[in-house]
């Protein structure tokens, strides 16, 4: 079991990043991984969830422990596995989401790939009560933790990359990209952010 890693990011892909600790590279799976940036100077702190099944083993990974916390609430809700709570949290409004929770907003949590209305209902009746706990206190969870040059193509197609690997069809993917390109210059996370604001 792993709480935290402290170390260096050292591969950065639409589903996961790579930390390195001591010579040793992890692979974490995070819900926005276009929030750390490669930097063979700057260490990270990635906090750490690892989730053990009959054929896999896979480490999640969270900026703060708010944001493990919450995904720590998700994954215990029926019908709600990592994967699912991690597209949940990918989107950059957590307070949206503590807020619906909050006032049974199905409707709002219907928006989330893979989460249909009983899924819904059940994260609502399962942590109406737990809600004070999940409310994130001044967390950065979709603010860069270093900052960023990228080429503009290669950019928004990291988002696309990413949207793709949070569940997202690709029909959906296709019909926000033309409102994407108008966006104008700018970082694969602020592409994300807006493509996630357009889904939801």
């Amino acid at each position: 079991m792993y709480e935290y890693l402290t170390g260096r990011v050292t591969v950065v892909q639409p589903r996961y990043i790579v930390v390195e600790v001591n010579g040793i590279a992890y692979r974490l799976l995070v819900a926005n991984p276009y929030r750390y940036h490669i930097d063979k100077r700057q260490k990270v702190t990635v906090y750490v969830y690892q989730a053990v099944r009959d054929d896999d083993i896979s480490l999640f990974g969270f900026s703060d422990e708010d944001e493990k916390q919450l995904f720590m609430q998700l994954i215990n809700v029926s019908g709600i596995g990592p994967k699912s709570a991690l597209a949940i949290l990918a989107n950059p409004d957590h307070e949206g989401l503590i807020n619906a929770i909050a006032n049974n907003d199905v409707k709002y949590l219907t928006r989330f790939p893979g989460i249909g209305k009983k899924t819904a209902s059940q994260i609502c009746l399962d942590l109406k009560d737990k809600i004070e706990r999940l409310a994130p206190s001044e967390s950065n969870l979709l603010k860069p933790l270093l900052p960023e040059n990228e080429n503009v193509n290669d950019a928004l197609q990291d988002a696309l990359e990413a949207l793709t690997a949070l569940g997202y069809k690709e029909r959906e993917v296709k019909r926000i990209k033309k409102e994407l390109e108008k966006e104008g210059e700018t970082s694969t996370e602020e592409y994300l952010r807006h493509a996630l604001r357009l889904l939801n």
